[in-house]
């Protein structure tokens, strides 16, 4: 049996080896070069120190955001003395303009285990942050937020159990409003809820229809005392016409009076005729006489048709 053939030798086979060997390394090293420049090992960097009470979540080359950008990572977590977290943060120095004195800085942990680390700066007109600043960080925490969720809601369910149980206040109210709404649609309507029986309610009922039976009597008593005070037959207008008379009859007195002045005047100018004087002064005297007793017939006939005039007449027995 006779051996394989011998392969044909490579010709500059350990010149390829290590030119082959030689581009590997150079792509690796390339390879680290550009992911180290991709990270930012190489960009000028200024260095804040956050402190924190629990830094649960927080991991090496986690970024913090400005406005939803990335603007720092985070380099390394410590523990200071005082037992608070240290997170050393390297900002790079072209986004470090964001950062200023008052700006705050927060951390926030999720439902599902996610943790971010964000920073809000109000005022871009303060003063810049400077490098190598501590800050405190705010911590919102969702984790922790629901046991007290549970509490709160358990207390309201309670709540809402006693206060839909069956000898519940509200229970109590509602059926007090149902009872008082049968009442409304009843037949005695709101008197029946007002007075809560029936005996009152009925009261007030008779004592209601009684006092329009009363105004409706004293509708009737007006219109008739309206007739009577100012109808064509009525008092007001007889009592205008006596008024009348009387009028007239005062006029006659005055102009008689005049008379009388005038022949007084008369009888001392002209003393000598008595006879004729005394003959003048008793035809006067009896119009005088006659115009009063007119007046008082008027006076006693207007005392007589007067409503409200009293009986002045004194009966002995």
């Amino acid at each position: 049996m006779s051996s394989p053939p011998t392969p044909p030798a490579i010709p500059h086979l350990e010149f390829k080896a290590g030119v082959l060997l030689l581009l590997m390394v150079l792509l690796i090293g390339g390879s680290v070069l550009y992911v180290l420049y991709a990270r930012g090992v190489f960009e000028a960097t200024q260095t804040l120190v956050l402190i924190v009470d629990d830094s649960e979540g927080v991991r090496v080359g986690m970024d913090m955001t400005f406005a939803g950008f990335p603007i720092g990572r985070v380099r390394r977590i410590e523990l200071a003395g005082d037992g608070n977290a240290r997170i050393i943060i390297d900002v790079p120095r072209k986004d470090a303009h964001w950062l200023r004195e008052s700006s705050v800085f927060t951390l926030v942990r999720g439902l599902v285990g996610n943790t971010s680390i964000k920073a809000f700066s109000g005022v871009l007109t303060d003063p810049p942050l400077p490098d190598g600043a501590e800050r405190k960080v705010l911590v919102g925490d969702t984790n922790s937020e629901i046991p007290k969720l549970i509490g709160a809601a358990r207390d309201l369910i309670q709540n809402l159990t006693q206060l839909t149980a069956q000898e519940s206040e509200l229970s109590k109210s509602l059926a007090n409003v149902q009872a008082v709404t049968e009442k409304l649609n009843g037949p005695r309507g709101a008197l029946g809820v007002m007075f809560g029986n029936d005996a009152d309610t009925k009261k007030l009922i008779v004592a209601v229809d009684r006092a329009n039976v009363l105004l409706a009597r004293f509708d009737k008593l007006a219109l008739q005392a309206d007739t009577q005070l100012f109808g064509a037959q009525g008092v007001i207008p007889e009592a205008r016409a006596v008024v009348a008379q009387i009028a007239g009859a005062l006029e006659e007195a005055r102009a008689s009076l005049k008379r009388v002045d005038s022949v007084l005047a008369d009888a001392q100018v002209v003393a000598g005729n008595a006879k004729v004087a005394t003959t003048d002064l008793g035809a006067l005297r009896a119009e005088v006489d006659a115009s009063l007793r007119k007046v008082e017939a008027l006076v006693d006939e207007i005392n007589r048709k007067w409503p409200f005039a009293r009986d002045t007449e004194l009966k002995l027995p």
